[in-house]
């Protein structure tokens, strides 16, 4: 990987400039952190042990579990140790290396989302065919698809910006290492790794997330011309509720961020999308998914009975 440029490390804005609020964040965001990876684990832990929990649904959501965990690795260490520290700098390799994993872990859940709406329109639409449609294979290929599109999506952008020169300021205006901080940053000719960011990575969000909401649309109009019974209605929707609410939950913030310019006003708003989709969003979808589903609930009562 060629190398031109001439800063060394980078320097991190804070979250907050108040110092007085450092400590008291640090202690949130470390909750935050060990809820995520205590509850994912959880949830990663009852659908590969519990073969009860051995169907596609809960296939994809192991793997939707496992890429929370890396989601929130990738940025909120980092973040802690900023916290307590008074040079907030990382590494140009460590910067790289956090904006391809952010970004490889980003796309794969965005495509993963879909692949898990077309799951559950495939189990409601079509249930005389699903164990034919998503067979054992059939989930594996598309797990695999969705990780190796995400990871050389991912590569695109760490190579493209590393080949960029840094000739000037090294201070990014985040939090953590992204791709249009550092942009802005770079010096020289960087029209094409905007319209990678504008293009590549705006067709995945978007494309993931206009496929997603297309298999609940169809959903619903089946439900609504199918389905006579409030009860099976009911049924049928609350098998979705969870999914649902996590789709939400991921794109609204993170469409947000890349559909608009770069500026200096919205890079402040990108901060705040960014703790959310990358801090919040991961903690919340175990609760969702344990509050809302009860084969995971009484999957984990079970892993609780035989642990004491």
């Amino acid at each position: 990987m060629l190398n031109r440029t001439s800063v060394t490390e980078f320097l991190l804005l804070p979250v907050t400039d108040i110092q007085v609020l450092q400590p008291v964040l640090f202690v949130v965001f470390l909750a935050i952190y060990i809820v995520n990876v205590a509850g994912n684990g959880a949830i990663l832990m009852v659908v590969t042990s519990d073969p009860r929990l051995h169907s596609p649904m809960y296939f994809f959501l192991g793997n939707l579990a496992c890429i929370d965990i890396c989601f929130s690795t990738v940025s909120l260490p980092k973040m802690l140790e900023n916290f307590l520290s008074t040079h907030k700098a990382i590494s140009f390799l460590g910067c790289i290396s956090q904006l391809h994993f952010f970004h490889f872990m980003g796309s794969t859940e965005a495509m993963l989302l879909a692949v898990m709406g077309f799951d559950r329109f495939v189990a409601i639409c079509k249930p005389l065919h699903y164990t034919l449609i998503m067979n054992h294979q059939v989930c594996i290929q598309m797990a695999v698809t969705v990780w190796i599109i995400g990871f050389f999506h991912a590569l695109l952008h760490s190579v493209m910006t590393s080949r960029l020169n840094f000739c000037d300021s090294n201070q990014i205006n985040h939090f953590f290492c992204d791709v249009k901080p550092l942009l802005k940053l770079a010096c020289g000719n960087t029209e094409l790794n905007w319209w990678l960011v504008n293009n590549v990575t705006g067709t995945i969000a978007t494309g993931a997330c206009f496929l997603t909401f297309l298999s609940y649309f169809y959903i619903i109009i089946y439900l609504f011309f199918k389905t006579h019974s409030c009860r099976m209605l009911r049924k049928a929707l609350s098998t979705c509720a969870s999914h649902f609410v996590v789709v939400v939950l991921f794109h609204v913030p993170g469409v947000f961020v890349y559909i608009h310019p770069a500026s200096s006003s919205s890079m402040d708003q990108d901060q705040i999308s960014a703790l959310m989709y990358n801090g919040v969003t991961p903690v919340l979808n175990p609760l969702i998914y344990t509050l809302r589903n009860k084969e995971v609930k009484r999957a984990l009562r079970r892993v609780i009975s035989r642990s004491q």
